[in-house]
């Protein structure tokens, strides 16, 4: 079995609301800050239709997760308190979050420094 077919055997939500633990059925399990969930969303709204669209989420840090509803049998959709709910997350691409979230964060980290932008929802970016 292969990362990209391996199935989840756990999807939950911490009590915070602000982590989601993933298992999978090969004994590999993770967590994912429900920021970075959002800020890297598959959603179209965050991805755009190309590589040259993909938008910069800033100010998200205190993003919690409202709920996860199954999507077939392949994904869920999970839902923010920021409304956001447009993403579908197909099972590989959550072992990638689960797996390489710390360095995921630091990509994001960078791109918002070098934009001027912050985690923080109280910090408006630089103009």
């Amino acid at each position: 079995m292969t990362d990209s077919t391996a199935w989840p055997t756990e999807i939950r939500v911490s009590a915070d609301r602000k982590i989601l633990h993933v298992g999978f059925e090969d004994d590999f399990s993770g967590t994912i800050s429900a920021e970075l969930l959002r800020v890297r969303s598959p959603s179209a709204e965050v991805q755009g239709h190309s590589p040259s669209e993909r938008k910069t989420v800033p100010g998200k840090s205190n993003v919690m997760i409202l709920g996860v509803e199954p999507v077939g049998n392949y994904a869920i959709r999970i839902r923010f308190d920021d409304m956001h709910d447009s993403g579908i997350y197909g099972w590989p691409l959550l072992r990638r979050f689960a797996g390489e979230g710390d360095a995921m964060m630091a990509e994001y980290e960078a791109e918002l420094a070098a934009k001027g932008m912050s985690r923080d929802p109280k910090i408006l970016p630089r103009r």
